[in-house]
């Protein structure tokens, strides 16, 4: 069987088209009297170059589904297509392989205290399928910062940095290897008007771009209309589409 990387990297044709296909998925927490349904019934798509915002109020189910998705937990019922890859019954290594064909960014920028910007970015690159010399590393790395308004933070480390700066790092650390996939939580929860405008900018120069595909939560309405789609949900199902 082909590897995870070379089906995602390979003729759109074969994928499916789709990036998402996610069908009656359930997910359930706990078990016996504790058991609390957390997604009910499923059904959502997102197609490659599109960015799809998932938003609703605390506890519906949003980020559940965005981590099983990215193959962060185990699917219960239904099913699940990431580039035409079921994660149904997925081998640990073809979800170790999957993910790293994605960008994660979530609200904890997770930044490791004794790295740089660029060491962050650098060390990221090592996941790549090609991995990149230092000079090419550093010229990616110094255009992304850039791009969101931190290039002159560079050398910088997260203790010399602002929560809004950490999380922008986090960013770019998930974009730095282009990935055909963006799952994100809240990525703009802690930035100010003019970062996050950047960062979506940036995002969704990818998506047009790349043909990259977008899955996000967040109840950022100052980001809404940069969207290609927003599905709201509640109490684990789809409500409504917009």
């Amino acid at each position: 069987m082909a590897a995870v990387s070379d089906l995602i990297q390979g003729d759109s044709r074969v994928m499916g088209g789709a990036a998402v296909i996610a069908a009656g998925v359930g997910y359930n927490f706990g078990s016996g009297a504790t058991l609390k349904p957390v997604l009910k019934s499923i059904d959502l798509t997102v197609e490659r170059g599109e960015f799809v915002i998932l938003t609703g109020p605390s506890g519906a189910g949003k980020t559940t589904l965005l981590t099983l998705v990215g193959a962060l937990r185990s699917l219960q019922s239904g099913s699940i297509k990431v580039f035409g890859i079921e994660l149904a019954g997925l081998s640990p290594a073809g979800q170790r392989d999957l993910r790293r064909q994605i960008g994660f960014i979530f609200q904890d920028h997770n930044l490791f205290d004794a790295l740089t910007a660029f060491q962050t970015l650098r060390l990221a690159t090592e996941l790549a399928a090609r991995r990149p010399t230092r000079e090419e590393a550093l010229e990616k790395a110094t255009s992304l910062l850039a791009a969101i308004g931190m290039d002159e933070h560079l050398h910088a480390r997260p203790g010399e940095l602002s929560t809004g700066q950490k999380q922008r790092v986090a960013i770019a650390r998930a974009l730095i290897n282009d990935p055909p996939l963006i799952l994100a939580d809240e990525p703009t929860a802690s930035l100010d008007q003019a970062s996050a405008g950047s960062v979506i900018a940036l995002i969704r120069k990818r998506v047009k771009d790349a043909r990259a595909a977008v899955l996000m939560v967040t109840h950022d309405h100052r980001i809404f209309s940069a969207a290609d789609r927003v599905v709201r949900m509640e109490d684990g199902r789809i409500t409504g589409v917009s």
